[in-house]
């Protein structure tokens, strides 16, 4: 099964309350994409958190701001209502593991606990599969 598959079966087939992801990525580790948003990213788990949370996080062009986390496996945050006024409620887990990043990203009425359930999921399997 590729990594596609796996996405749109998977994180965004996969509900809780049946709310769904709105967007999901799996990317691995690997270095094979190397966009800015990305490397930002990896460098806040690789650094054990706090680069992020001044400045917040882009993905897809929407800024976020870092409001939680568990630094070098879970980045939290919620879609920034301050910097980018025409973006919808929303937010992004974003979860580490061996080989990959998982992004689940929501917007309301899903919230970030659900959004976070689906995504850790995912990922402690992804984890227990040694990935």
């Amino acid at each position: 099964m590729s990594w596609q598959s796996y996405v749109d079966e998977h994180l965004l087939g996969d509900d809780v309350d049946g709310q769904r992801l709105t967007a999901a990525a799996i990317l691995g580790l690997d270095g094979a994409v190397e966009l800015e948003e990305i490397t930002a990213i990896v460098n806040e788990f690789n650094e054990l958190g706090g680069s992020l949370a001044p400045t917040g996080l882009y993905l897809g062009g929407s800024k976020y701001m870092v409001i939680q986390g568990e630094p070098g496996t879970i980045i939290r945050g919620k879609k920034s209502h301050v910097f980018d006024c025409l973006q919808g409620p929303g937010g992004v887990t974003i979860k580490k593991t061996n080989q990959a990043i998982i992004i689940g990203i929501y917007e309301e009425p899903m919230t970030l606990v659900q959004c976070n359930i689906i995504v850790e999921r995912h990922g402690d399997y992804l984890i227990d599969q040694g990935v």
